[in-house]
């Protein structure tokens, strides 16, 4: 019988390089409490020392008893709001382990419409009036005129 030696070691190094990044991560998420971001838990907002102005603001603001970082931060429904919290725990790790990571937290174009997504939502019987009085095509943002409702200071 004839062995095929260099099948074998490609078939060896992937197996050792796809059981070195899974030990690698499951090590990260584990020590990262990476199980909190699975909740609604605002705690887990505040593991990265980077949000906790937005953590403290949230406390102060007028939201603080009514909704928690995900009724405003993912969108609706399991599969929209678990793929929002993995792109964004992604983009999040990857900017904390490369370093490369803005000193005043910005929201992405993606994330900015979610948010207002949720003001809509459950605003709608206020912004229902004002969409409709509004010429058609007008742009119609939440964050215009109420800033730091979410995050107040």
């Amino acid at each position: 019988m004839r062995t095929d030696r260099p099948l074998v070691i490609v078939a060896v190094l992937a197996s050792l390089g796809i059981g070195a990044a899974a030990g690698v991560g499951g090590f990260t998420f584990v020590a990262a409490n990476g199980g909190a971001y699975l909740s609604d838990d605002p705690a887990a907002c505040v593991n990265c020392h980077i949000m906790r102005e937005q953590f403290d603001g949230w406390q102060h603001g007028s939201h603080h008893a009514v909704a928690v970082c995900n009724d405003c931060h993912t969108p609706a429904g399991f599969l929209p709001k678990y793929f929002t919290k993995a792109l964004n725990g992604m983009n999040h790790s990857l900017a904390f382990t490369s370093g490369r990571f803005p000193d005043d937290i910005i929201i992405t174009p993606r994330n900015h419409r979610v948010a207002e997504e949720a003001c809509l939502k459950c605003h709608a019987d206020v912004t229902d009036m004002v969409r409709s009085a509004r010429p058609r095509g007008d742009a119609f943002s939440c964050t215009t005129c109420h800033r730091n409702v979410g995050h107040g200071h």
